[in-house]
């Protein structure tokens, strides 16, 4: 397969996954935002667009719909929903070869109707829409798709996100604990609450939620679940790393970066919750070591 193919599919993956991700982080703390008056708001919203890759200027007075502006309908926003929406269409059409029409057509759609501006009573909405969209898109890629080279940069692409996206939840916990979201709503965000109750049976505690979002093998958003999915998806596309003398600096930083992410949960979840604060940001920085990496990217 081409490269530019390849690097077009991975990134089909990557920019998906991110609107979903965002779509839920966003959705549940914005409800937060207006439902909580004691919340320091520009605090709040200042930490959430750290943890979102975000800078904004310092004398700039952030409130919940500036947040809303910025993450979700700046077009020129690299963080945005409609950014990434419109960044995984512009990758389709440079892998048109290779997408097929019924996916095209499904992200060519999506990017027309993104709205430029949302209104402060159709939020929940919204963010519900472009995770339909999103689930439309990946639904047609796993019905329609051979499991070949395609499929795998794909998945690929879409693990490392999904992975990425759950440590910077995790990262929100631990900002400031007077506008930080309770565990509760962190599962929620990303539809692990009922899953979790099926596993420990009880109210969220920080190191059992941690633990499960974290290490469930399970569960398809925790960290090393889709990890792992991803250092298969590297095994599946070059079966000769697995050979004596072939070095993979790529899957070598994978599967680091899964044995790191075992090895530090005690250690990280007795020092909650400030630990995961620092257990988050390291998460961040091996992702960002691996998209780096000249094989993927």
């Amino acid at each position: 397969m081409l490269s530019r193919i390849a690097e077009s599919l991975f990134w089909i993956g990557r920019y998906i996954e991110r609107s979903d991700g965002t779509a839920r982080i966003l959705d549940v703390h914005l409800q937060l935002l207006l439902e909580d008056p004691w919340i320091e708001e520009d605090l709040a919203c200042r930490s959430l667009l750290s943890v979102m890759g975000s800078e904004v200027p310092e004398d700039r007075q952030l409130n919940r719909q500036s947040v809303l502006e910025i993450l979700a309908v700046d077009r020129s926003e690299p963080a945005s929903i409609a950014y990434s929406l419109g960044a995984a269409r512009e990758n389709a059409r440079r892998a048109r070869e290779i997408v097929s029409t019924e996916l095209w057509e499904c992200l060519n759609t999506t990017r027309a109707r993104m709205p430029r501006k949302v209104s402060a009573d159709k939020v929940h909405e919204f963010f519900g829409w472009v995770r339909e969209r999103c689930a439309l898109a990946v639904g047609i890629i796993e019905s329609a798709t051979s499991r070949d080279e395609a499929w795998q940069f794909f998945t690929l692409g879409r693990s490392l996100e999904r992975a990425d996206m759950t440590a910077r939840l995790l990262a929100t916990r631990s900002l400031t604990e007077a506008s930080g979201p309770s565990w509760t709503t962190i599962l929620r965000s990303c539809g692990a609450y009922e899953a979790y109750l099926r596993t420990y049976r009880g109210v969220p505690s920080a190191r059992n939620a941690a633990e499960f979002l974290l290490l469930d093998r399970l569960f398809p958003r925790s960290i090393i679940f889709s990890v792992s999915r991803a250092e298969q998806c590297m095994r599946d596309i070059e079966p000769r790393a697995d050979r004596v003398g072939v070095s993979d600096q790529a899957q070598r930083l994978l599967g680091k970066f899964s044995g790191d992410t075992g090895r530090s949960l005690v250690g990280t979840v007795a020092a909650a919750p400030a630990g995961f604060q620092a257990y988050a940001a390291t998460q961040l920085t091996g992702l960002a070591g691996i998209q780096a990496n000249g094989k993927i990217r």
